[in-house]
């Protein structure tokens, strides 16, 4: 069984304050986007990466590439307008059996994290990660009124892998793409169809950099990593 990684890397800096993809600016003096394809390099599950970017990155996405030692990827290939199309542009660049979709500003996922994930699609069908949601939750009216307490401990905060059966995936974008169906993650293309993805527990740590501040916490993360 073969396993591809579509790595979707083509988000303009606009929250990180950037002119710039975001996954472009540094980590603790490593570009975002290259800590991401270590990860998936160094996943033992993974056979080919495709990265998803935009036209104006991808050159830059290659010498990363090339200096970092990414030996798994397969192809980079152009975005769309939206994030779906770009993950579909993945998607139809991908030749294996199974697709871990991913968010290439969450560099900070593990190789073991990829492949409890991916075994969990292999035997449920489906899954994604996440991690339950520590906070109380409220449901509010147009008004901005609570109107009610949502189930602390039926609720996740689903994060990235989301590994599904590439055929199976890749077909639901095509049908969500005719009816005119616009989602931001892959999971809810298959809760919109009426298939069944298993959430696999994640980390704390494996957070989107969308912010500066998000890549304080992301050096802290590092830190703690190190001196573990």
């Amino acid at each position: 069984m073969k396993i591809s990684a579509v790595i979707v890397a083509g988000g303009r800096g606009k929250r990180m304050g950037a002119d710039i993809n975001k996954v472009l600016l540094p980590l603790a003096g490593t570009e975002i986007i290259a800590r991401t394809l270590a990860a998936f390099e160094e996943c033992e599950v993974i056979d080919e990466i495709v990265l998803v970017t935009g036209a104006d990155d991808v050159a830059r996405m290659r010498e990363i590439v090339k200096r970092n030692g990414i030996t798994k990827l397969s192809g980079i290939v152009k975005g769309g307008a939206e994030r779906q199309n770009s993950v579909y542009n993945g998607l139809a660049a991908a030749t294996g059996d199974i697709a871990a979709i991913h968010d290439g500003a969450r560099c900070l996922i593990t190789p073991e994290e990829i492949a409890a994930v991916t075994a969990d699609a292999v035997k449920f069908g489906a899954a994604a990660l996440g991690v339950r949601v520590k906070d109380t939750l409220k449901s509010v009216d147009e008004d901005g009124n609570i109107v009610s307490t949502i189930d602390r401990e039926r609720t996740v905060q689903i994060q990235t892998p989301q590994v599904f059966v590439l055929d199976e995936i890749k077909e639901l974008h095509e049908r969500a793409e005719r009816d005119g169906v616009a989602v931001t993650d892959d999971c809810s293309v298959f809760e919109h169809y009426g298939r069944a993805v298993h959430v696999t527990e994640g980390s704390y740590d494996n957070i989107k950099l969308t912010t500066p501040e998000d890549i304080a916490v992301g050096e802290r993360i590092l830190e703690r990593r190190c001196s573990e």
